[in-house]
């Protein structure tokens, strides 16, 4: 019997002031075994990717969306505006993509394929990885309750079921849009991947990881801090206009969604993370945006 022809895939990806870094995405998606139909990439830089160096990375390999966004629509609405370019092209799976990422394997998305179609996955993920080091995690995982790092610890499970990182190489066939909709252009930064795992376990979603492939992205490191070593970890943005949308965000999540679990762990958390330090005033200012976000209040755009 002949073959099932691979579905088409367009990968949809968010860029602000990152040339080089969406050039060397694009140097990576023609390496891979199985082709990309398009790339459809939304730029809200300051300078757009310049066109004529883009066109020449694709050099005809897949088709090329180049949208100029002249307004900053955060990752939410950037990323909302490439998923509904990627569909617009016609295309049966959409391959989240941040402008930093890249697959790490030329059979990265062929073995994404492979999962979802055996596993009979709307929605699958790759590992996560350290650029620097394809052996770390560029988010830690927590595993048999405690957490972890290391890649290796996890490859011998060779999928975690309910777990994926959206916007960094998940693979979303295109009915599951239409189903729980697009990301939440009010979440602006950060947080919008957790709103989008919600809806995607209330919606009854099948989704996970394979931990046979990995795209490559900046670690989160100096975001994460263990405050019960190997057991409980808060994340602190590193600049001030982050935080703000993080927490707000975060806010609104745990309340939205009535998250209990993830509700106390703040409560302990954070103010444990704040007291070590002395800070008071970084306390008082995260809990004000949190209870800004559990009232609903505070969304909107830089502007």
């Amino acid at each position: 019997m002949p073959s099932k022809p691979a579905p088409t895939v367009a990968v949809a990806c968010v860029t602000q002031d990152r040339p080089e870094d969406v050039l060397a995405l694009v140097a990576a998606l023609r390496e891979q075994t199985v082709p990309v139909a398009s790339l459809c990439l939304v730029d809200a830089g300051r300078e757009e990717v310049p066109r004529e160096r883009l066109e020449a990375a694709v050099d005809g390999a897949f088709r090329l969306e180049h949208v100029r966004s002249l307004a900053n629509l955060g990752g939410a609405g950037g990323f909302a505006l490439a998923i509904l370019t990627a569909l617009a092209t016609g295309a049966e799976r959409v391959w989240l993509m941040d402008d930093d990422a890249r697959p790490v394997d030329p059979d990265c998305l062929a073995v994404l394929l492979e999962e979802a179609e055996a596993r009979e996955l709307s929605v699958v993920s790759p590992l996560v990885v350290a650029p620097q080091d394809h052996g770390a995690l560029a988010f830690s995982y927590r595993l048999g309750g405690r957490l972890t790092r290391s890649r290796a610890a996890l490859e011998p499970l060779g999928f975690l079921p309910g777990y994926a990182a959206f916007f960094n190489g998940a693979l979303v066939a295109e009915d599951v849009f239409f189903r729980i909709g697009l990301p939440d252009l009010r979440l602006f930064l950060r947080g919008d991947e957790v709103d989008f795992l919600v809806r995607l376990r209330r919606a009854g979603v099948a989704f996970g990881t394979s931990t046979r492939t990995a795209v490559a992205h900046p670690p989160g490191w100096d975001e994460e801090h263990e405050v019960l070593p190997g057991r409980l970890k808060v994340v602190v943005p590193g600049t001030a206009f982050k935080r703000a949308h993080f927490f707000r965000n975060r806010g609104w999540t745990t309340w939205h969604y009535r998250r209990v679990v993830q509700l106390g762990a703040d409560l302990v958390g954070y103010p444990l993370h704040y007291l070590r330090r002395g800070d008071l005033r970084g306390l008082a200012e995260t809990a004000a945006r949190y209870a800004e976000g559990m009232r609903g209040r505070g969304f909107g755009g830089p502007r």
